[in-house]
């Protein structure tokens, strides 16, 4: 039973809600149920794609620097660890993670839908890095992550300065994939997650799969990965399905196999 997380599956979409008022700051106890929550969906055969999204203004403002002052060089590594391996589930889940991001996205919320598949964002949220103004740094993969994402000067600026910008600067610097009018990101990523369920379920998985590690690899090492992935694919029950589909100008039947 989560004190923090809401879950719901809906049309085969797990909508998990991070549920900590007032700003659903992260604490350990925040990010031992988001890694835990991600433990059990990877046990659950009836979904096919997972929202993650927050409650009220913010989606994650950010960890909570109340606790701050309690830690010390060994704590401190200990916190920052503990939210990487959490972002790691994430980041390694089988199925795809759409970020619903419906407000403030700051510090540990903005590394955290960094480690999801695809960000869609409300035109109020706001995102940034700002631990460098309270006397520390991203440490929890901003350093890493957002250099990868938007490129390293882009990166630097964010986390010397610790500004915020919105969501339209966040998608145009390429941060977030999609902006919505407000209130209406939730409903975005449902519609996308549909999208994607349409499409056969082991090509989908296989894909991310291919992209995620093919980022880590030499290039040569990931277009070999990428190759063994697609010629796995070609002995799947759903290959057969799509081509015959195609064929015949109708709609494929997937069926996961």
């Amino acid at each position: 039973m989560s004190k923090y997380l809401n879950l719901e599956i809906e049309n085969k979409v797990a909508i998990v809600t991070i549920n900590r008022p007032p700003v659903n700051a992260l604490n350990p106890d925040v990010t031992q149920e988001i890694s835990q929550m991600f433990d059990e969906l990877k046990n659950n055969k009836e979904i096919e794609v997972v929202i993650l999204t927050g409650t009220g203004k913010a989606f994650v403002a950010g960890a909570d620097i109340n606790g701050f002052l309690n830690l010390d060089r060994r704590t401190g590594e200990a916190f920052a660890l503990g939210v990487t391996d959490m972002q790691r589930k994430i980041e390694d889940f089988e199925l795809p993670v759409i970020a619903a991001i419906n407000g403030y996205t700051l510090g540990g919320g903005c590394e955290l839908v960094m480690a999801c598949d695809i960000r869609i964002a409300s035109s109020n949220a706001k995102f940034g890095q700002p631990e460098i103004t309270v006397g520390v740094m991203a440490g929890a993969g901003g350093t890493q992550r957002l250099p990868r994402l938007i490129g390293m000067g882009r990166a630097k600026k964010l986390l010397y300065s610790g500004e915020f910008i919105d969501a339209v600067e966040a998608e145009r610097i390429g941060l977030v994939d999609q902006v919505t009018a407000p209130g209406e990101e939730l409903n975005e990523a449902k519609k996308l997650a549909q999208k994607m369920m349409k499409n056969a379920p082991i090509a989908l998985r296989y894909t991310k799969k291919a992209v995620n590690r093919g980022m880590q690899m030499p290039l040569e090492d990931a277009l070999k990965m990428e190759a063994m992935l697609f010629g796995a694919l070609l002995e799947t029950e759903d290959v057969k399905e799509g081509v015959n589909a195609f064929i015949e100008k109708r709609k494929p039947l997937f069926k996961g196999k």
